[in-house]
């Protein structure tokens, strides 16, 4: 076994390889990037070299920084983690020149299947169908748009050199074909520094089934049986498990022989994935993953291998550590990803500083690269932590993971943690007659579109505001029990009669008033037109007993700054707080301002001062955690202003252009 190894990730993975190298004896190092220079992967890891600015391209994807990185920390192997280098045969050919150990495939595998057109020419060769496509990548539009127009619709562009979702389109109309051509390319650039893309046919309603291989590079392959993967959102995984349930036994038998196949066929060394889709009793190959899975996790709690491990030792010289007759698939395993989102706002990535962060103990595994005051960037991809549930049976694990969510509090960035819950419960994921297609065709149903203020969680940020404001030294005007607002013509029950707060949730807005504190620690709070009486009784760790009229529930109330979080059992509230006469003193700003949706890098700017545009056009194209963000404008008028160029990072709510709207004759 290796004495020291350099891990060439961030976040959680980074985090997840440090535990089991830790465990087995062996030393760590890492690396980060500036942006990163606080994370919780370098606190973790504990020894970590700085190598370039924030964007990948400056940081994570150098090949030379990394292996710098390496030497000048002593270790013997570098293990890339998955996604940036871990399926570039450029920078293996590269680690092993400098004398070190690459903890994966070889380079002559990956290029064999590490794209993804190579790969299902080896997949043929093997006797294994595939799904009709393009044979070769390619990295020129007109030849792409060409073979999308040959294949007939409805067709997928795929990333060529990486998965992830990265890169992937699904396209069914000709309409704007070139724009989606280009936005593919770029996304998969910059994600994996390749922008070739290939081109299938789309199977719409198909399930995504994948099977973990292991190979010690001289023929001896097994399999850890196989994950479900088909809950995903526009081709990125949401929700995985294993093993898959109503897979008819032979077509199981004969999706996992072809992967192992396969595996002989490349001699292959290290861990990776064959993925294919199944449609009916029909199975394609679609791909082969070379590396470490964002999923992994599943397979691990149902058969009780570490797949790190499995990778260290056979990297090592071990060879594999378990045979296939002793592989044993037990139980069930389910994984959410939780990720800086917000579904209600077409899933629009979320940045910004995380508050405050609790995760629950016990039956859960956590996997996690954030901590309460970790800053999530625009620079690398937005999820956040998995939580992975394992149980005897299907239902008990979906139980368990439901309940693990609703434990799970991350404030100061919009998650996608509600959404998730929603999704466990969803009656096709309770059955599992899911496909590929199922959460982009239920999402008016899946999507929590909130339109009315929760007056007892607003009633329950008050009364914690106002009884912070009566802390020891707090030298707040409040300090006194009686003294919750103007007294003047005070109502029966006590309410003051004008407001002194103004909450914002969920972009609505409320006026709160006060009556006196009661001797039993209760006190009735205006929210707009409605009264709620109102107790927080402390149960430590940021959690409370709290009593809204006849409802009694533990809630966990957290605030930063001008900002309360209340997580109760229904869902978690971000809750803006402004004094009320701030709130007067504020009048809204009518204007053609175009406002950058989130933190990102400017990459095309399509308009100048002077120049016409109708409501809809793009003026502004963005990137945030390798995501495309169009600003478009929402009158018709003329630009008379633009403050951003190409290069260039703008911060959320910055104004990036102004259009002056036309003028309206009658």
């Amino acid at each position: 076994m290796f004495n020291k190894i350099l891990i060439a990730n961030r976040g959680e993975i980074a985090c997840r390889i440090a535990r089991t190298c830790r465990r087995l004896g062996v030393a760590v190092a890492g690396v980060h990037s500036t942006a990163d220079a606080d994370a919780l992967h370098v606190k973790t890891i504990g020894e970590s070299v700085e190598i370039g600015g924030p964007p990948t391209s400056e940081s994570y994807l150098r090949i030379d920084a990394v292996i710098a990185a390496a030497r000048t920390t002593g270790a013997e192997a570098i293990h890339p983690g998955f996604g940036f280098l871990a399926e570039n045969a450029a920078f293996v050919r590269a680690v092993e020149a400098a004398g070190l150990v690459f903890v994966g495939p070889t380079a002559e595998t990956i290029e064999r299947v590490g794209d993804k057109s190579s790969a299902k020419r080896e997949a043929a060769a093997a006797g294994i169908p595939i799904v009709p496509g393009s044979k070769t990548q390619s990295e020129d539009p007109a030849e792409i748009e060409r073979a999308v127009r040959e294949l007939k619709l409805p067709v997928i562009l795929k990333a060529a050199a990486g998965g992830g979702g990265k890169g992937m389109r699904a396209i069914l109309s000709l309409d704007g074909l070139r724009n989606e051509i280009e936005s593919a390319m770029h996304e998969t650039k910059n994600a994996f520094g390749s922008a070739s893309l290939i081109v299938e046919r789309l199977i719409e309603r198909g399930r995504h089934i994948e099977v973990q291989i292991a190979g010690d590079g001289n023929g001896d392959i097994v399999h850890l049986f196989e994950r479900e993967c088909s809950l995903q959102r526009r081709h990125q995984k949401l929700i995985e498990e294993a093993p898959a349930v109503n897979l008819p036994p032979k077509l199981r038998e004969r999706i996992l022989e072809d992967a192992v196949q396969l595996g002989h066929r490349l001699k292959y060394r290290g861990v990776g994935t064959v993925e294919f889709m199944v449609s009916g009793l029909e199975y394609y190959f679609l791909e082969v993953n070379p590396r470490l899975q964002v999923e992994h996790p599943v397979t691990e709690m149902v058969t009780g291998q570490d797949i790190v491990e499995n990778m260290l030792r056979i990297a090592a010289g071990e060879g594999l550590p378990i045979a296939q007759d002793r592989m044993m698939c037990r139980g069930h395993a389910i994984e959410a990803r939780i990720c800086a989102e917000d579904p209600n706002d077409r899933f629009m990535p979320s940045t910004g500083e995380i508050a405050y962060v609790s995760f629950p103990f016990g039956d859960i595994r956590v996997e996690t690269g954030i901590e309460s005051g970790s800053t999530v960037t625009p620079y690398y991809d937005s999820m956040l932590a998995k939580l992975i549930a394992h149980a005897d049976t299907r239902d008990e694990a979906l139980d368990r993971l439901r309940r693990a969510l609703d434990e799970t509090s991350i404030f100061g960035v919009t998650t996608n943690r509600e959404f998730l819950r929603r999704l466990i419960v969803f009656p096709a994921t309770r059955s599992a007659t899911f496909h590929t297609r199922l959460i982009d065709e239920g999402i008016n149903t899946l999507a929590n579109e909130i339109d009315d203020l929760d007056i007892d969680a607003l009633a329950l940020g008050a009364y914690f505001w106002m009884m912070r404001q009566r802390q020891p030294g707090s030298n707040g005007p409040w300090q006194s029990r009686e003294l919750t607002g103007w007294y003047m013509a005070a109502e029966n029950d006590g309410m003051a009669p004008i407001p002194i707060l103004h909450l914002e949730s969920a972009g609505k807005g409320a006026e709160i008033r006060f009556a006196p504190l009661q001797s039993d620690g209760s006190m009735l709070i205006g929210v707009n037109e409605a009264k709620v009486s109102v107790s927080l009784s402390a149960l430590g760790d940021d959690r409370f007993m709290a009593a809204a009229n006849s409802r009694r529930e533990i809630v966990r109330i957290v605030q930063k700054d001008n900002a309360i979080y209340v997580h109760d059992p229904r869902r978690a509230h971000a809750i803006g707080v402004v004094s009320y006469l701030s709130y007067l003193g504020t009048t809204p700003e009518i204007s053609g301002e175009l406002r950058a949706p989130m933190t990102g890098v400017v990459l095309k700017v399509n308009v100048t001062v002077g120049a016409r545009v109708k409501a809809g056009d793009a003026t502004i194209v963005m990137e945030s955690m390798k995501m495309e963000l169009r600003i478009a404008s929402v009158v018709d008028g003329i630009v008379t202003a633009v403050h951003f160029k190409p290069g260039d990072t703008v911060e959320r709510n910055a104004v990036v252009a102004v259009v002056e709207r036309d003028s309206v004759t009658v």
